[in-house]
């Protein structure tokens, strides 16, 4: 998407600077109220009550099929996790692909480490491996090498990403030191190029990986930002200094939404820059002409944004367990959203919760800024949070034993990537054209 919002005249003339301090500090209001989880909740379930009355120009809404969609999502939850003791959604449980403990492999590694030195190496894998986690497209796939008793096996999707980047973290590949390779740093990812990543990824004409430009470029604007903040992320500019960052002297615990606010803030110039307020950037945040309909601000700067943040919101769940490990809490887990990508988003579609107005839609290619991909992942967020208590309630759990990360893992996700392959060879109910950022 190539709009941006026009900011007025008055607002951006230097003749006037009141006006443009000013406008400036309604920017930074409004890109604020764009990265809090409760604007997302509040928008995506506005879009989806205006859907339900009709209002949408591209779904309508059959709630009947809530129950047959929680129904399958339970009965994925029993099979994957018979003793309903069910992990995070996070990065974590694709590094534990073919039934291999790589995170015991990377301790191992890091046997020497101060608990806080382990949480910094874990945190500084998790969060290179999740901006790697765009779709790879259904050609790709990663061969790993026999890993003990384990032979050489064959990962594709986000199985085969996770795995790909691991082995890559594990290699050095995003550490500028030689010496200290389990880590990624500043100089590190600066340097990365699409021709690194893809001998590191295994791409050639054969093995083609969506995004791979995309993926390199934007870890060379991490490279960048990590360098620009010192006091966040140290002279090395390391990812992993989040811990200090967010964990003080004596400190036990930390709130979810704050980890998630850290990274919106600290990482945002790290997104493609098509997505703007003025000249802050946004994000996974995309126009649609109804959000924030109904609003008291509707008449401000952020009317007409719908925000996701699905890849800062995606790492804040991977990097819960790293700061849980290290003996640090972390609260509020249900204050982040689910993630509105193409799995989840497909669960809906496929179990005919949402129904397209024009079928011809699934056959045709959209951009992540069309309005008809923005409504369905809003719509995916707000059903997600519809569903999640009709499947604690199929298996007898409360909120408190099942949050929406371990619904998302149990889960969602994973019943809709079984739609997908029962119903599109494993391919989305949509068409995305994927800069590997997004999706």
């Amino acid at each position: 998407m190539s709009e941006t919002t026009p900011i007025p005249d008055n607002l951006s003339n230097p003749a006037n600077a009141n006006y443009t301090i000013a406008g400036n500090l309604r920017g930074i209001s409004a890109a604020a109220e764009l990265r809090s989880t409760r604007t997302i909740r509040a928008r995506a379930s506005a879009l989806l009550e205006r859907a339900r009355r009709g209002e949408s120009a591209w779904f309508t809404v059959n709630d009947g099929a809530m129950t047959t969609a929680a129904a399958l999502v339970a009965e994925i939850t029993r099979a994957r996790y018979p003793s309903l003791e069910i992990p995070y959604h996070s990065r974590w449980r694709h590094f534990e692909a073919g039934g291999i403990d790589r995170l015991a492999q990377l301790n191992d590694a890091l046997a020497s480490a101060t608990p806080a030195g382990r949480a910094r190496a874990q945190i500084d894998l998790a969060l290179i491996s999740v901006l790697l986690d765009a779709g790879a497209g259904p050609q790709w796939h990663y061969l790993e090498a026999a890993q003990g008793e384990h032979p050489c096996s064959e990962y594709s999707r986000s199985e085969g990403l996770g795995v790909a980047s691991f082995h890559a973290f594990m290699a050095g590949l995003f550490s500028s030191d030689p010496q200290q390779p389990l880590q990624a740093d500043a100089a590190g990812l600066k340097a990365i190029t699409a021709d690194q990543l893809a001998q590191a990824f295994q791409v050639t004409p054969e093995n083609p990986l969506i995004g791979l430009e995309g993926r390199a470029a934007l870890l060379r604007r991490l490279g960048q930002a990590l360098q620009d903040q010192p006091a966040i992320f140290g002279q090395r500019g390391r990812p992993g200094h989040l811990f200090e960052a967010l964990v003080q002297p004596g400190q036990s615990a930390i709130e979810a939404h704050e980890l998630l606010s850290v990274l919106l803030t600290s990482l945002s110039s790290i997104w493609p820059a098509q997505n703007v307020l003025g000249n802050i950037p946004l994000g996974d945040c995309w126009q649609h002409s109804a959000a924030g309909d109904g609003e008291s601000a509707k008449a401000g700067p952020s009317h007409g944004w719908m925000p996701f943040h699905k890849l800062s919101q995606w790492l804040t769940y991977s990097l819960l367990e790293p700061f849980e490990w290290a003996g640090v809490q972390v609260k509020g887990l249900d204050a982040l959203t689910g993630l509105p990508e193409y799995r989840n988003g497909g669960l809906f579609l496929d179990a005919g919760v949402l129904l397209l107005k024009d079928p011809a839609q699934a056959n045709r290619l959209h951009a992540a800024g069309d309005e008809l991909i923005v409504e369905w992942r809003a719509l995916t967020v707000a059903l997600l949070d519809e569903l999640a208590p009709l499947v604690r309630e199929q298996l007898g759990l409360t909120a408190e034993q099942m949050p929406l990360a371990c619904v998302l893992e149990g889960g969602t996700w994973a019943a809709g990537r079984a739609l997908a392959q029962q119903l599109h060879q494993g391919l989305p109910p949509l068409n995305i054209q994927s800069d590997g950022t997004v999706f």
